[in-house]
């Protein structure tokens, strides 16, 4: 059968820089252990968790990696659906996937899902997601372009290693569905799939003996991930998948579609799930995502996420989540062994992944923040930034005052709306339960003064209580 015709591409942007039958676990059987290379080394930090088809049947999988990065670099691709405009920290595996593919030289393809977007995804899903409007999606669409181009231009200035890396694209999925006529596509790639393999999917099994079963929309969502390898391998040579655990149903779906028709073998990745102490994946439909956006997640909130992260995770995750080798690792570790109050790993960790997403000073931000607010530093505060403390102080009220001369500490308390009117909100201040700028202050009457009261930068930091904070910027200092 000829494929169907394409009416639409485009080419995106280029930077340089125990399972089903056939699916090949952790434990690698012979034959794949002994390729020394970016499988290997990926196994050994726990990045890659399967492998589909076990076997090949012209070439296998280590083979493509063996034969030389130079003369033949591979293509490997991942689909991000845009359901947010934000990744998530449970993204993250699959794209360092991806730059580890691209360090080792190889090409790799991040694709937004502009259009499967639109089904939604039912992998690990009870119940079918919220519909998107098609703005939404394509908004959404372009915040994620947006954010994995950065994240693509951290890892090239921050992460470089002197060796020569594979490109790596960004491209939209819609691009090549958008002028595609349904019944010519139905016609063209429905008949390559058989229902009773479609329905055997372990994601369709469970959503069918579900109360609110699985719609179509959702059924055919395999069908279109099947097809968008098809388009990746037919015009970008592209012959392995990454995904999450939970996608490896749609993997073997492309796979059988591909080789159905090419007759060529493909292959499938699976990267883990990353979950939280109760178990629960990581994600916006789970409630408890962390975000890649900077609005969403400030890069301070993003650094205290793996900081705190438990010392029974911690080297796991410095393996998963960072470039480091694993020698330096193990230092890290055996140094953590000797002075654990420190928290050297947590602290070395948080600070990769923050300077990969946010990238330098976005690690900075997060290292002020961390000083304002946990060691009361006074420094850190002056160079912090109307935005900086925002984000550390989302609670905070945010007001703007003109310094009058003689204003007072009374004064500043009730313009900002910080203490009651009368006897008690003057209480408040002689009795120390306010601060300003980490000092407490106890006398009313006492008039602000610049570089004590005031930072340099026009800010004041104040706290009544211990958890309520009000941000203050001076007009016309």
């Amino acid at each position: 059968m000829a494929a169907p015709t394409l009416r639409c591409f485009s080419r995106g942007r280029w930077f340089r820089t125990p399972g089903p039958p056939g699916v090949l676990l952790l434990g690698l059987r012979e034959s794949h252990s002994g390729a020394q290379g970016i499988l290997a080394v990926q196994k050994a930090r726990g990045l890659f968790k399967e492998f589909f088809p076990e076997r090949g049947t012209k070439i296998e999988l280590p083979e493509l990696f063996d034969r030389g990065t130079a003369n033949f670099p591979q293509t490997i691709y991942c689909g991000f659906d845009p359901t947010a405009d934000s990744l998530h920290v449970g993204h993250l595996l699959a794209l360092l996937g991806l730059f580890h593919f691209q360090r080792a030289g190889h090409n790799v393809i991040a694709l937004v899902g502009g259009a499967t977007a639109r089904l939604g995804d039912p992998s690990g899903r009870t119940k079918e997601r919220e519909a998107l409007e098609p703005e939404r999606v394509r908004s959404n669409a372009r915040a994620l372009r947006q954010g994995l181009e950065a994240m693509v231009a951290n890892h090239e200035q921050l992460f470089a290693n002197g060796r020569t890396w594979g490109s790596f694209t960004v491209l939209d999925n819609s691009a090549w569905y958008q002028k595609q006529h349904l019944v010519d596509f139905l016609a063209a790639v429905g008949g390559q799939f058989r229902m009773g393999t479609l329905l055997s999917r372990q994601s369709v099994q469970t959503r069918l003996k579900s109360p609110e079963g699985m719609s179509l929309a959702e059924f055919l969502y395999q069908v279109l991930q099947a097809y968008d390898f098809y388009y990746l391998f037919q015009h970008y040579g592209c012959r392995v998948q990454l995904g999450g655990s939970d996608q490896l149903g749609n993997i073997l779906s492309g796979y059988e579609f591909i080789h159905k028709l090419t007759g060529e073998d493909v292959f499938g990745i699976t990267v883990p799930l990353i979950t939280s102490t109760t178990g629960a994946k990581l994600g916006k439909s789970a409630g408890n995502a962390v975000w890649l956006n900077r609005d969403k997640t400030s890069p301070f909130e993003l650094y205290q996420f793996f900081v705190r992260q438990q010392d029974a995770l911690v080297e796991r995750y410095l393996k998963l989540f960072t470039f480091l080798p694993l020698p330096e690792i193990d230092h890290i570790m055996q140094l953590h062994d000797k002075e654990p109050e420190k928290r050297g790993p947590q602290k070395r960790l948080a600070a990769e992944v923050t300077k990969l997403v946010h990238g330098q000073e976005g690690l900075n931000s997060a290292k002020r923040c961390t000083q304002a607010l946990y060691h009361s530093s006074t420094d850190a505060l002056e160079v912090m930034s109307d935005q900086e403390l925002k984000e550390l102080f989302k609670e905070a009220s945010f007001s703007e005052l003109v310094l009058d001369p003689g204003t007072s500490v009374l004064d500043t308390c009730r313009k900002a709306n910080a203490i009651p009117d009368g006897p008690r909100g003057y209480q408040m201040i002689t009795e120390g339960g306010v601060s300003i700028n980490h000092r407490q202050v106890t006398n009313p009457e006492s008039v602000l003064v610049v570089g004590q009261h005031i930072l340099k930068n026009g800010l004041s930091l104040l706290k009544i209580g211990k958890r309520n904070f009000y941000i203050i910027k001076w007009l016309q200092l």
